[in-house]
């Protein structure tokens, strides 16, 4: 009988991943039953009037941004003086603005499908981390902790071999389970949009973000799913990853975190893996460097804000992921099973 034949049939027959299949058509039900129930298709009087408010808000912006400059060569009228600009104009040009007012922002109880992808899109990649870290954590767990691994060496006798298969039965499920959820969960929200809403301006820019985004998910989802396994694998027991996340976040993201503002630490946001993850998935992070505009003799406007790409928050959830796996196969490799 093929290893990863039989590993796939134990995952499959697994309780805690029926439940989470279960669980996650719920979800995705609930979520689209909500949006189907609270949308409507516009009529030709409600685009017309969100328009004009989207091009009156534009123009708005673009009135306070030329303000702003009129201030700053000290052409502003005396009657506006008492209002509030910032002291940096580039901060309201609507030119670098990532996204300026739409019609779709002043359309109420219509679902735009261009406007609503991408935070239901965060949604999906962030139960299916979720889901993919748990059944993990709870393939390999249940097994050692239940004697099946022995069993499954008394049948096998190479344990790099045995554990390599599960982690790539769990890898390739995951990845097929991933693949057509998206499409199912996309897909239903397309089709609410074309009957009960509208679909936006659906260009090609917009799916090429979409499809990053999409992509880079995924990525992640698989990466989550290896560290539940090698987590487990290490604690010998499901509980040992999610304690040891619950311990991660606790002592480090929240507890160090809170130590390093007290200590004015210059850019804590660059120990932090929840940083480097935020990165990757959305492509690029903005942070507050506090310590930024302090130093001595600097003169002019400062911008405490700087920029994480996508690429260093790989590299970072690469590195934890290749770490902690390359030290579960070592440990199991020579560990006393019984």
């Amino acid at each position: 009988m093929n290893l990863v034949r039989a590993e796939w049939e134990r995952l499959a027959a697994r309780r805690f991943v029926q439940l989470m299949l279960v669980l996650l058509v719920a979800a995705f039900g609930i979520t689209a039953a909500t949006t189907l129930a609270n949308s409507h298709r516009p009529t030709a009087a409600e685009v017309s009037e969100a328009q004009r408010q989207a091009a009156e808000a534009r123009r708005d912006l673009e009135l306070t941004y030329e303000r702003c400059l009129a201030r700053e060569r000290g052409a502003l009228p005396d009657e506006e003086l008492d209002q509030y600009y910032p002291e940096n104009c580039s901060e309201v040009d609507p030119g670098r603005m990532e996204r300026l007012p739409v019609a779709a922002d002043f359309l109420y109880g219509v679902f735009t499908f261009a406007e609503e992808a991408r935070p239901l899109l965060y949604f999906l990649i962030a139960f299916l981390v979720l889901f993919g870290f748990l059944v993990g954590a709870s393939y390999i767990g249940a097994d050692l902790n239940s004697g099946g691994v022995v069993n499954l060496l008394l049948w096998r006798p190479n344990r790099l071999a045995v554990l390599g298969a599960k982690l790539g039965t769990l890898l390739g499920v995951v990845a097929v389970l991933a693949l057509l959820a998206s499409v199912a969960y996309l897909g239903t929200f397309w089709l609410i949009a074309q009957t009960a809403g509208q679909p936006g301006v659906l260009d090609d820019e917009f799916w090429r973000s979409l499809g990053s985004i999409w992509g880079r998910g995924m990525l992640l989802v698989l990466l989550a799913s290896a560290i539940g396994f090698a987590v487990a694998t290490l604690g010998r027991h499901t509980s040992a990853a999610l304690g040891a996340v619950a311990a991660y976040a606790v002592l480090w993201e929240l507890g160090a975190r809170l130590v390093l503002t007290i200590l004015d630490v210059r850019r804590p946001d660059q120990l932090m893996l929840s940083s480097y993850l935020q990165a990757w998935l959305a492509g690029r992070a903005t942070f507050w460097d506090s310590r930024a505009c302090n130093d001595g003799g600097f003169s002019g406007v400062c911008d405490p804000s700087y920029v994480m790409t996508w690429r260093p928050g790989l590299v970072v959830l690469l590195a934890v992921t290749l770490t902690l796996t390359g030290a579960a196969f070592a440990v199991f490799r020579r560990r006393d099973l019984i």
